[in-house]
């Protein structure tokens, strides 16, 4: 099936036509399909009468000897055809059989070779050979072949797109891979043990030494391996000759930019190892991402956008947004600084995406920092398709908080959360806008995406960070995946915008590419769980909180009445933290001060305060309030007040939780009428990134 040119090629050859060539040579990696045309040209030859000479290369041990005694027929009957499979055996014989033995055959007799290794160049440079010989590179399946040939093995079309994405074009890869049934119908299809072990041998073949399997690790998981990053993950080890080792392998393509393993060879390294040594396939990743961001940091301005991608290229099979676009369809895309004349198509742009409020928005920031934008053009066109501006922000002023209520929100959460200190700043990447295709996969707003990234990579000084989407819905999900949770939604003009924030404080940029190039982690927790009442200031001492524990165990109501009421802790015990964890409270239930607790009760430390806590029954339900217990208000109007909230009237222990107000942007915040306690902010890191939204394609 398939190999439509090289089957036309060895026709030629065997009609006897008077331009075909005498030598032609077929090369690739194993699994590629170069035995499937050895053994059709041995049908053909024989249908027309022809004698056929088989030697398999990897009997011969490189012995000229032992191919002049199997071949010997070839040399003496005429029209004879010579057949040399798997010749990177004995690869050594190339020039041997070129100036030696082939001179030796007899009339009209022609030759086919096999091998993983390209030719040498001698055979087009060597005036007698170039019109008698020819090479034949052979290609992987495309994905319509791929599927052609997975229907004829009978695979329903169902699981054959995931067949497809494993082979990368591989014959071989996709006959294995097609043998091997689902455990259960529609149950989707992950390569087996038995299948990557038949892959791995066939495709790879055996390595010298363990430094060469690891170097082909790395090459596996990396976009694109230069000696630099070879050397980042195995250290000093033999890295310039495994390097050259490496340009040298069939199923490995050398391009200016680096080495680039065939996708099967990949797809199966990736797997074996992840299958084999889970723990050494995070290893390597880590290494990889680590290696990576010291790349981009490396980088020029120019190519900065392009490391990042090479960077982005680990996350490929992590998910992404539905709807990707196919990039192949798009011409090239320009980046460049915002120009005087293109602030009238920027501020149209941003009506027509994201309404009238937004554009002013957009106005005072042009003002404010024009150097924060940059536009995305279309080759050839001046005209701005789209653009995006990333904010970087000292401390809050008036104007900014006034002309664009996502800031106000901003330093709100910023203020009251995560406090900036002297030489902090926070950064936020404000707009994306992309008319027509408002913030779905384009393009555009890859471009947009990895500029955010590098912005965080290289940035020093970046204490917090946020991004805003319009498509909560669209992209939430994978900025949370990151380590970058939703923490405010701000109306403008009628029109949500959503910010996702990180404190990069918690985690340094290092720790944080290394932890998100894991496969199965949990993101970090790098932005306090609610913006109102988390912080390191909220925490206890270890002997408090044992304290606070024993008066709750003193008062705990007896079983007789503990159905009747709900489950209510003293001040000491209730909603602390235990040193080390962070607070699980909701942002507009900050709790009272010891200035707002009712007289009669004085805790032994009065700062703390009395919150509800829902612990487990010990029958295994919850207690319920039943009435006694009034709610907040679901949806505060603008400026209004919740109401206090208060437990069933227990002897001293009960709740008041702070009235909150709703600003007009839609976020709420506590009254400032109650002082608030000073906090300790996380320990110092660098800025790190949380971004990774691209698929595969993306990056090819």
């Amino acid at each position: 099936m398939g190999r439509e040119p090289e089957r036309a090629v060895l026709d030629r050859m065997l009609s006897g036509a008077a331009d075909a060539p005498l030598v032609a040579y077929m090369y690739g990696p194993g699994g590629i399909g170069k035995s499937s045309l050895v053994r059709y040209a041995a049908q053909q030859a024989e249908l027309t009468g022809r004698r056929v000479v088989h030697v398999d290369g990897r009997f011969l041990d490189a012995d000229p000897r032992r191919l002049e005694e199997l071949a010997a027929p070839a040399c003496a009957e005429p029209g004879a055809v010579l057949l040399i499979d798997t010749f990177e055996q004995c690869q050594p014989l190339e020039a041997w059989l070129r100036e030696n033995f082939l001179p030796r055959l007899a009339d009209h007799a022609i030759v086919v070779v096999a091998s993983r290794v390209a030719p040498d160049a001698e055979w087009s440079l060597d005036p007698g050979w170039a019109q008698l010989f020819t090479a034949l590179a052979v290609r992987p399946f495309s994905a319509a072949q791929s599927h052609a040939l997975l229907a004829a093995r009978g695979v329903p079309a169902e699981q054959r797109g995931a067949f497809v994405a494993f082979a990368g074009g591989s014959p071989l890869a996709l006959s294995l891979a097609a043998s091997v049934s689902p455990a259960e119908p529609g149950a989707p299809w992950k390569p087996a043990g038995d299948v990557l072990t038949t892959l791995v041998e066939r495709l790879v073949g055996d390595l010298p030494s363990a430094v060469h399997r690891r170097a082909l690790e790395v090459v596996a998981q990396a976009y694109v391996t230069r000696e630099p990053l070879l050397r980042a993950v195995l250290g000093d080890e033999d890295t310039d000759m495994v390097f050259s080792w490496l340009r040298q392998l069939p199923y490995i393509e050398a391009t200016p930019e680096g080495l680039h393993p065939h996708d099967a060879v990949r797809a199966t390294l990736e797997a074996d190892l992840r299958w084999r040594d889970p723990e050494r396939y995070d290893d390597v990743r880590a290494r990889i991402s680590l290696a990576g961001l010291q790349a981009v940091r490396g980088a020029t301005e120019r190519d900065a956008l392009l490391r990042v991608a090479e960077w982005m290229f680990l996350f490929r099979d992590q998910g992404g947004p539905e709807d990707l676009y196919n990039y192949r369809t798009h011409p090239h895309i320009e980046e460049t600084p915002l120009r005087p004349e293109d602030v009238p198509d920027v501020l149209h742009m941003a009506e027509q995406a994201e309404g009238p409020a937004s554009a002013a928005a957009v106005a005072h920031w042009v003002r404010r920092q024009p150097e924060a934008f940059r536009v995305h053009r279309y080759a050839g066109s001046s005209a701005p398709a789209s653009f995006m501006a990333i904010l970087r922000l000292d401390a809050p002023l008036p104007e900014d908080s006034a002309e664009d209520p996502v800031i106000a929100a901003v330093w709100d959460l910023v203020e009251t959360a995560a406090p900036l200190r002297p030489g902090e700043h926070l950064g936020i990447r404000r707009f994306a806008v992309q008319p027509g295709r408002h913030q779905r996969p384009s393009p555009l707003m890859e471009l947009t995406s990895r500029r955010t990234v590098s912005d965080e990579m290289r940035t020093h000084g970046r204490a917090v960070t946020f991004t805003v989407f319009e498509d909560a819905d669209r992209w939430g999900r994978y900025l949370a995946a990151a380590g970058m949770p939703e923490v405010a939604a701000v109306d403008i003009g009628g029109r949500q915008q959503h910010v996702f924030g990180r404190d990069w404080r918690r985690q340094t940029v290092e720790q944080w590419v290394q932890h998100r190039a894991r496969a199965a982690v949990t993101p970090v927790a790098t932005w306090p769980a609610t913006a109102s009442s988390s912080g390191p200031g909220d925490q206890l001492p270890r002997a408090a909180f044992e304290e606070g524990v024993l008066e709750a165990l003193r008062t705990w109501p007896p079983p007789r009445i503990r159905d009747q009421r709900p489950a209510v802790l003293p001040s000491r015990a209730a909603g602390l933290t235990r040193p080390g964890h962070g607070p699980a409270r909701r942002h507009h239930h900050r709790p009272r001060r010891a200035a707002d607790r009712p007289p009669g009760r004085k805790g032994a430390r009065g700062s703390h305060h009395h919150l509800h806590c829902g612990l487990p029954h010990p029958q295994g339900r919850r207690p319920t309030t039943g009435g006694a217990l009034r709610h907040l208000p679901a949806s505060p109007r603008p400026g209004q007040a919740t109401p206090h909230r208060t437990t069933a009237a227990t002897p001293s222990h009960y709740i008041r939780i702070a009235p909150t107000t709703v600003f007009a942007s839609g976020v709420s915040s506590p009254r400032n009428r109650w002082a608030r306690r000073p906090r300790r902010s996380p320990a110092h890191g660098h800025p790190v990134s949380a971004y990774g939204l691209s698929s595969p394609a993306e990056y090819r």
